[in-house]
């Protein structure tokens, strides 16, 4: 079983676009899949997008009017597909955005590493930055390496900022019961992403990276980076986190 979750705030005009791409990429690989959503306090027309695919989809709709933030929503969601799976060390979750930025049809790659035995696939931006990315994003993509740097090393993972990846379940159920009572992740945006890292990988037997190029042109807001508030953002985990850098990743191929 793959569980794709998603975590949502105000993006109405683009999920139902993303769940019906979603649909398309299982036609064509046949999978069994149950999508997930975690609606995190939206106030325009989310809720309403997200009940017209409840019965032509595999989907299960979480949250509602409360705002809980980034982190907590993705913990929601890994506690959702840990509390679903029957076959923990045989299913896996995919995180990706909602605003259309991450590739639906990519998911076969991370698929096809996590069946050749990856516990984690990790997609990365490629390098040079697409022309056509938003300024605000390639000044903070400018800015977020040396932000972290300091405090949190990664190991070999180039681009520990994305949020477009793969986990066995049976990794983040470790990582869920290690933390205990205690929030499984920190931060906000792209410092939660890293600590996501920090915190599976040390349950994980193997790491692969997967090259990727995200799209712009079909999100239809600004973006939400503000890159010198989430830089800051970036340096404060870090310095919160020192302790948990990632000196070696498990074996790749």
């Amino acid at each position: 079983m793959l569980y794709i979750c998603i975590p949502v705030h105000n993006e109405a005009p683009t999920i139902g676009v993303l769940l019906w791409k979603l649909r398309a990429v299982f036609q064509e690989y046949a999978r069994e899949y149950e999508i997930i959503v975690y609606n995190d306090g939206s106030t325009d027309a989310t809720a309403e997008t997200l009940a017209g695919y409840e019965s032509v989809l595999p989907l299960t709709i979480l949250g509602g009017d409360q705002h809980i933030g980034y982190a907590a929503a993705l913990t929601e969601l890994f506690k959702a597909a840990s509390a679903r799976t029957r076959y923990a060390r045989r299913d896996a979750v995919i995180t990706l955005q909602g605003d259309f930025t991450d590739r639906p049809e990519l998911i076969p790659e991370f698929v096809k590493r996590f069946e050749g035995g990856a516990d984690i696939v990790v997609g990365e931006v490629s390098t040079p930055v697409p022309a056509e990315t938003p300024i605000p994003v390639r000044r903070l993509r400018r800015l977020a390496p040396f932000a972290l740097r300091p405090f949190v090393r990664t190991a070999g993972i180039r681009d520990p900022f994305g949020s477009f990846r793969l986990y066995r379940v049976s990794v983040l159920r470790d990582a869920l019961k290690e933390a205990g009572e205690k929030p499984l992740l920190a931060g906000s945006g792209w410092a939660t992403n890293v600590d996501v890292l920090l915190s599976m990988i040390p349950h994980a037997r193997r790491v692969e990276l997967l090259p990727l190029e995200p799209r712009y042109d079909l999100r239809m807001r600004e973006s939400r980076l503000r890159p010198m508030s989430d830089a800051w953002a970036l340096f404060t985990f870090g310095r919160s986190a020192r302790q948990r850098s990632l000196n070696e990743l498990p074996a790749r191929a």
